[in-house]
């Protein structure tokens, strides 16, 4: 099978690593900002304001997260609104998207543990789904997470018995390396296929993604397998395929001149890119533990802290990870 279909099946299958509840964290296989610290969502939901304030978005607007997972982010997000701007939770509509029935159900749990009936949760399979006037559509490491072609010096890969085996022809990936200066590494695929859905769900949008990967491509192989918090190159000869199959999570660094590119083409504007520490800073998380510090006991306000460290450090997440921002008018 071609390669993007053998890390679909291991991601997205009726048995793959994503189809069914997994943790994420330290019981888990690793850490994203959404687990780190509620002041990641706390961040966006200052930002939303913000957004409302300027006229941007509207009192009913629909605030989208694609692909939750446990739904925390989200989560995160309504807590602050209501900490923050409480008037806009009878007002702003909450949207998942999520094509796990399993995940929806997790989600909707909860959510209905955390806000009972004051918060009502609308979930969609799919964004092409989705139809409305106004948006906010927030994701976290999504992008990382779309199954790939695997590339090296003209030929693409197959998988057979779990071994890789570059001998394919195919004219889209090629032509995909040459544009981006690639004679190795990973091709993303559906990236123009999600940017056309989006575009098209709704009138007028802003679009907010964190990964981790740079503008431009890597010269070389970034895919890896995550298992219990170890790193595993996917080309390292030790690794046994067949017993992480499934069972670990599978990725690679983000071409974000690739994301960029689709999203232009579907017509929605570029704005910009920005390592996630100045990003966080920018859209007011200092500000929102300064709010903290005046409200909440010092040991909270320190255990605070030292978590928004990690989301904001170089030489933690804060460098590694980029947010994306895109609007459509």
């Amino acid at each position: 099978m071609r390669f993007s279909d053998y890390m679909s099946e291991w991601l997205y299958g009726k048995d793959g690593y994503y189809a069914t509840y997994k943790n994420i964290g330290k019981s888990g296989d690793f850490y994203t900002s959404v687990s780190t610290s509620k002041f990641f969502g706390g961040t966006i939901a200052k930002h939303i304001i913000s957004l409302v304030d300027e006229g941007f978005l509207e009192h009913n607007a629909v605030i989208c997260e694609i692909g939750a997972h446990h739904g925390y982010f989200l989560a995160d997000v309504i807590e602050f609104i209501y900490s923050l701007r409480p008037q806009l939770l009878q007002t702003l509509k909450f949207v998942i998207i999520e094509r796990f029935e399993a995940l929806q159900e997790f989600q909707k749990n909860y959510f209905q543990e955390s806000f009972g009936d004051i918060v009502k949760l609308t979930h969609y399979k799919s964004l092409s789904e989705l139809k409305c006037e106004n948006a906010f559509f927030i994701a976290n490491e999504i992008f990382d997470a779309f199954p790939c072609e695997l590339y090296y010096k003209g030929k693409s890969a197959r998988v057979d018995g779990h071994e890789v085996v570059f001998d394919v022809e195919d004219v889209w990936v090629e032509e995909k390396a040459k544009k981006y200066h690639k004679d190795r590494g990973e091709i993303a695929k559906g990236y123009e296929e999600f940017a056309n859905e989006m575009a098209l769900s709704c009138k007028k949008f802003e679009f907010m993604s964190f990964d981790y990967g740079e503008m431009q491509a890597r010269p070389d192989f970034s895919l890896r397998v995550y298992a219990k918090h170890e790193v595993i190159p996917f080309f390292d000869k030790s690794m046994k395929k067949n017993e992480l199959f499934a069972k670990s999570d599978i990725t690679y660094d983000v071409t974000f001149a690739h994301v960029r590119d689709a999203f232009l083409e579907a017509g929605v504007e570029f704005v910009v890119l920005k390592a996630q520490m100045v990003a966080l800073v920018d859209m007011g998380i200092l500000e929102l533990l300064e709010i903290l510090r005046e409200k909440a006991d010092e040991k909270i306000y320190k255990q605070e802290l030292e978590k928004v460290k990690i989301l904001i450090m170089p030489n933690f997440l804060g460098e590694r990870f980029k947010m994306m921002r895109f609007r459509k008018v």
